[in-house]
């Protein structure tokens, strides 16, 4: 498995494209496994569940796409995992649910490292953590699968303009808002999540005798 980090922002149909290319070489044999861990410059998505009454000020860039869920937002200060694994060699009998586990799984254990308690929610998607009596979302989860190959994947708001949220109902959930790492008190680095990203991916999806990272 190969781990890339993008320093830059990367725009959303650079992405696509990438995660495409990168997708049908994993499924021909002729690429690895791949994790990719970057940043977008602000911008909304649309999942395959997204109701149109769930966008409600697109103040920036809206992009239909083919992973699962509604809408939700992506920008600086957000760290984006795009995951591209291939289930037939990972699991015995390739399973979506147990492969959405793992993604909430690997969250859950990266934040706790730092700090974080996060945690799941019966009929929620996604990652929450509670205070002062409420809770709020603070990672997305959304994905797609071709050929049992995965892509598409997380967010976790580390340091997120949260105010950008306000655009849409993220994830089509109005009872709750969401929160990132800087808000709850938690002072870490992108680089921080990423150490504790890349410690957590071999025990969360099976071991990697040749895991690398790349800038």
């Amino acid at each position: 498995m190969e781990i890339v980090i993008s320093d830059d922002l990367v725009n959303y149909p650079e992405a696509l494209q990438v995660m495409e290319g990168r997708v049908a070489a994993i499924r021909a044999g002729t690429a690895p496994e791949t994790i990719w861990l970057l940043e977008h410059p602000p911008l909304y998505t649309a999942g395959t569940s997204a109701k149109p009454s769930d966008l409600l000020h697109p103040r920036f860039p809206v992009f239909e796409t083919g992973r699962g869920g509604e809408y939700t937002y992506h920008g600086p200060g957000q760290r984006v995992g795009y995951v591209m694994l291939d289930l037939k060699k990972r699991q015995k009998i390739p399973d979506i649910k147990l492969y959405v586990w793992q993604l909430e799984e690997w969250i859950i254990r990266a934040l706790r490292d730092l700090g974080i308690q996060g945690e799941r929610r019966e009929g929620r998607v996604g990652i929450w953590v509670a205070h002062d009596g409420t809770e709020s979302k603070i990672a997305a989860l959304g994905v797609r699968i071709r050929h049992w190959v995965t892509y598409h994947g997380i967010s976790i708001n580390v340091d997120s303009d949260l105010a950008h949220f306000q655009g849409i109902v993220p994830c089509g959930i109005r009872e709750f808002g969401v929160t990132s790492c800087h808000e709850r008190g938690v002072r870490i680095s992108m680089n921080d999540l990423d150490e504790a990203l890349m410690k957590h991916c071999g025990m969360v999806f099976g071991s990697d005798q040749g895991l690398k990272a790349t800038a």
